[in-house]
């Protein structure tokens, strides 16, 4: 059972379990609820289009150009490889995402946040490019992640927008 109390609000008295949010309590609550999810899709789209760059320049094969002439074939494989085009596309969201991003929360918040995406990144060239993953590697990635737990726990915003 829980216990209700009266708390002193703007608009009067509320009965509650729990005190009311404050403003600044409030707008940062808000702010995690929008930041978060953007938040999550850039940890997975800025690797996502980093892998498939890598995975379709591995795919073209090593590139020597030693004439001009040599430019136009290259430029041709280049063109018609989807998973460039692909890269390309992930990146370009991953900027817009993290531009909104930017515009809602400090960077000091979001630039830790997004350091998550070291595991996706770690994840990604293990499932899609077949590599291998040391665990020392994995400590370091663990410990990011460490990071970014701790980072979450503070509020997203440290100056209200004017």
């Amino acid at each position: 059972m829980k216990c209700h109390r009266l708390w002193p609000t703007r608009e009067g008295i509320v009965l509650s379990s729990r005190p009311p949010l404050t403003d600044t309590a409030h707008h940062s609550r808000r702010l995690r609820l929008k930041a978060v999810p953007l938040i999550f899709l850039s940890i997975l789209l800025g690797p996502l289009g980093n892998v498939m760059l890598g995975r379709g320049m591995k795919s073209i094969g090593p590139v020597h150009v030693d004439r001009l002439s040599e430019l136009w074939p290259l430029a041709q494989r280049l063109f018609f490889c989807a998973s460039l085009w692909l890269g390309v596309c992930c990146l370009l969201c991953f900027f817009l995402v993290y531009m909104l991003l930017l515009t809602w929360a400090d960077y000091s918040y979001v630039q830790p946040a997004t350091a998550l995406a070291y595991a996706s990144v770690a994840a990604l060239s293990y499932l899609l490019l077949g590599e291998v993953i040391s665990p020392l590697r994995w400590a370091g990635i663990a410990t990011i992640c460490l990071g970014v737990f701790i980072v979450g726990r503070t509020s997203p915003n440290t100056t209200r927008a004017s």
